[in-house]
């Protein structure tokens, strides 16, 4: 040390820092710190010692807990050797002893960063890499905090009294709470505690104390009240206990003698992930032992080759996809275990738009809001929360256009705007800026980087390297799933010992075998970055019951479908040319069947006008014409889809009301395009003259329809299986082909063991067999077999009982295929969805 600066060693936990008054020392929960707190009591940058010229002193960075000398609590304080130094709390927060130096440390030792030698020693190098003439892991400059790391605020602990530790923030207000009084909790101003959170009802909860205890009972709420993370069901009551959490939308309670601590979740959360490891049938790991802390207010990217587990990464970390091993942390709390509470504060944008694009940008939010917020928000509050959003991502001269007529960039700006809606802390983006160009991908990044800025935390999966510097934090995946590297992106290059990204993949690419997770293990950096989450041991995730990880619907049943609905008229509706080719398509098929000749015969004796031998002919054209029109209308509506039904999917969508708001509105297009159809063939027919139940045009018609409705549902059975839109074409003309051959009209089909079993599985046969009895085919076709003329199709027999069975077991085909689409849909929902 300089002449005449007093010697002064500061001591925590058994380690010593000899301070040197040239340089000040941070003290707090950052890794990148000085002096590293572990301690949930401690802000991320808490305080700083420094030497002022005159003294040496501390200053408190507007830490939550506070810092205290003495035993009071200081912003700003002169230390000298002997005094006791408390963070967090004046009695048993950390101690920071201050003594001489001479009897701790070498005089003008400076302080050592956290797994760096002391000064005058070696510095710990990285292990062994595989290339030669690799220059050794770069060390940071001490000191040196990344750009835009940004002070965080405290994190609070439950006692040490056996009770769960959930990480909630410091109160943010207290309440006092009266034995014998109410207190209930909603968004509605006649409440005895308002909270101004959208995801709140009007009337949500309400505290209440029986027999000297507390009791949270749910008011029917939409987004549901949970309890340590548990969600009540909906209108029951829990006891509490002195350690037990009350989670209403963004805000959590805690009972603390007779007044109620509120906290806020304002998004300034910690996000951690320990030991991830997934693996799926046979045992093959494609996620392995995945470790890395996410500092708040922060922006992280993932990068990576093909292969390395990217998307399984996301997955795992927003509870899609819950990994077999380890922990989710937000804030301390499980995300798996408290996934139905916790998964309102996350934003997930995928890698395709989740956005109808035939909609405005302000109508798709509309209906989007209408979703994702309860069922009693007021058209006024959700309007004013979509404007907030729309000037926060400068969206709002947009607010009028397609989402079609937007660049990439502004597309995935809307994106991020839906996920905005509901204040989310947490945003994860999945290749945002793929098929960007580099100025719509900067533009991208820097969307994200005031994101973070403004309060939450941010963690982007990217390709691109090009704007790696503007994050805080970047994580690189190597091949098989593991962690090759995990600090500033400014040392990353340094760290492999390459000078570009493209020579870090080749390396990844051709030495696949290496272990990069153990030379990761092994450096400087993860002592710095990562050392302190992955001393935690890995843990079997012990998942709640399934019905308690799954959300609440924020809207009826009943609401959700009718907002579904209107919202698919609403894009169907902006699609001009689809609507055109809806109804021109049944035109065209009713022409064509008229250019059958058909010459009309004698009445039989019967006294029925009848068709001659073509009215077989004539039936196979509209009936296929319908099987392929019905289909067509359905069999890309779910794959387009896809996106945009797992992501609604996870915040509460009614799988039920999805796929019954499709049905309705295909199933009234198929109809209108039947009537189309029957209109225009049947018009210059000769008709029977009467019916079996109703006037034979309304028979006959019926049949179609019925027919059309099957095969549409036979069409939502091709798009649930499907990958890709562009599969459906092939399968689609696969299915009307076949429904040709079945339809009994080409060939015997009855009397046929097993072909005939077969047959009553195509929904053509049996609108064929119902068109059959009305026109009385089996008498009206010449028949199959010449030597016993007796001998028709049963399906064709023209009775009332036989059209109805026809017609029963057409539709009842149409709603097995219901059912079988509801499972199919399953597999593209997260895992704590299915049920």
């Amino acid at each position: 040390m300089g002449r005449g600066v007093p010697e002064l060693v500061l001591e925590l936990n058994g380690r010593t820092w000899a301070l040197d008054p040239s340089r000040s020392y941070t003290l707090g929960r950052d890794p990148q710190g000085d002096v590293v707190i572990d301690d949930a009591r401690v802000s991320w940058r808490h305080a700083t010692v420094s030497w002022t010229g005159r003294g040496w002193s501390i200053e408190d960075h507007g830490s939550t807990n506070g810092t205290y000398v003495q035993g009071q609590r200081v912003q700003r304080a002169e230390l000298a050797a002997g005094s006791a130094v408390h963070l967090g709390n004046a009695t048993d927060g950390p101690r920071l002893n201050l003594t001489a130096a001479v009897a701790h440390a070498q005089q003008g030792a400076p302080a050592a960063w956290p797994g760096q030698a002391p000064a005058g020693g070696p510095a710990q190098q990285g292990g062994g890499f595989p290339p030669q003439g690799t220059p050794q892991a770069h060390v940071p400059q001490q000191g040196g905090a990344p750009a835009h790391q940004a002070p965080a605020g405290q994190q609070y602990q439950a006692p040490a009294s056996g009770g769960p530790a959930y990480g909630d923030r410091s109160p943010t207000t207290f309440h006092h709470i009266d034995l014998g009084r109410v207190m209930r909790i909603g968004r509605a101003l006649d409440n005895e505690l308002v909270v101004s959170d959208l995801q709140v009802s009007r009337h949500h909860a309400e505290f209440r104390s029986t027999g000297g205890r507390f009791e949270i009972k749910d008011l029917g709420s939409h987004n549901g009240t949970y309890v340590n993370g548990q969600p009540l069901p909906k209108s029951g009551t829990a006891l509490l206990g002195p350690n037990d959490i009350v989670g209403v939308g963004h805000s959590t309670f805690r009972i603390v003698g007779d007044r109620l601590e509120e906290f806020v979740d304002t998004g300034e959360v910690s996000f951690s992930a320990r030991h991830l490891t997934v693996t799926v049938d046979g045992g093959k790991q494609i996620l392995k032992d995945v470790s890395f802390g996410v500092p708040e207010k922060s922006l992280i990217a993932v990068i990576g080759p093909s292969g390395s587990g990217k998307s399984t990464l996301l997955k795992a970390l927003t509870g899609y996809r819950p990994a077999n091993q380890g922990d989710v942390l937000y804030d301390n709390r499980n995300l798996y275990k408290q996934f139905a509470e916790l998964r309102q504060r996350i934003g997930l944008v995928p890698q395709d738009d989740i956005l109808h694009k035939e909609l405005t940008v302000r109508t798709a939010l509309k209906y989007a809001a209408k979703l994702r917020f309860p069922g009693d928000t007021a058209e006024e509050e959700r309007t004013a929360r979509i404007d907030e959003v729309l000037r926060e991502l400068k969206l709002d001269i947009h607010k009028d256009k397609k989402i079609t007529s937007l660049s990439g960039g502004q597309r995935k700006r809307v994106s991020v705007a839906l996920e905005l809606l509901t204040k989310p802390s947490l945003i994860f983006l999945d290749e945002p800026t793929s098929g960007l160009d580099p100025g719509m991908d900067r533009d991208v990044m820097q969307l994200l980087r005031g994101l973070a800025d403004d309060g939450r935390t941010v963690l982007v999966v990217t390709h691109s390297v090009a704007e790696l510097a503007i994050c805080d934090k970047l994580l690189v995946m190597a091949p098989g799933g593991s962690v090759a590297y995990f600090g500033p992106p400014a040392e990353a290059l340094n760290f492999f010992g390459y000078q570009t990204w493209a020579d870090v993949f080749s390396a990844f690419e051709n030495y696949r075998d290496y272990d990069w997770a153990g030379r990761w293990k092994g450096s400087q950096h993860y002592q710095m970055y990562a050392a302190d989450i992955d001393a935690v041991a890995p843990q079997s995730v012990q998942m709640p019951p399934m019905q308690q990880m799954q959300p609440p619907k924020p809207q009826a049943w009943g609401s959700q479908l009718r907002t579904l609905i209107r919202r698919y008229v609403s894009v169907i509706a902006s699609d001009k040319g689809f609507m055109g080719l809806m109804l021109i398509l049944p035109a065209v098929l009713g022409v064509v069947s008229t250019v059958i000749p058909a010459d009309f015969g004698l009445a039989p004796p019967t006294g029925k006008a009848r068709f001659n031998g073509d009215a077989g002919t004539i039936m196979l054209i509209l009936a296929v014409g319908m099987c392929f029109s019905g289909a067509a209308n359905s069999v890309r509506e779910l794959i387009k889809e896809r996106v945009i039904y797992e992501r609604e999917r996870a915040t509460g969508l009614s799988r039920s009301a999805y796929l019954m708001s499709k049905v309705i509105v295909l199933g009234f297009i198929t109809a209108l395009q039947g009537v189309i159809i029957c209109g225009i063939g049947f018009a210059t027919r000769q008709l029977p003259a009467e019916g079996l139940i109703m006037p034979p045009a309304v028979e006959l018609c019926v049949a179609v329809i019925a027919l059309g409705f099957t095969s549409m549902m036979f069409g939502l059975v091709i798009s649930s299986l499907v990958k890709t839109a562009e599969k459906t074409m092939p399968l689609l003309v696969m299915f009307a082909i076949v429904q040709v051959v079945f339809t009994g009209i080409l060939f015997q089909v009855y009397d046929s063991p097993g072909l005939e079993q077969f047959a009553w599985l195509m929904p053509s046969r049996w609108a064929i067999g119902a068109a059959g009895t009305t026109l009385d085919l089996g008498h009206l076709m010449p028949p199959w077999d010449h030597d016993n003329p007796g001998n028709t199709d049963p399906l064709w027999e023209a009775t009332a009982g036989q059209w109805t069975l026809d017609i029963t077991v057409l539709l009842l085909i149409g709603i097995a295929c219901g059912f079988a689409v509801a499972r199919l849909l399953r597999r593209h929902e997260p895992e704590v969805m299915r049920k």
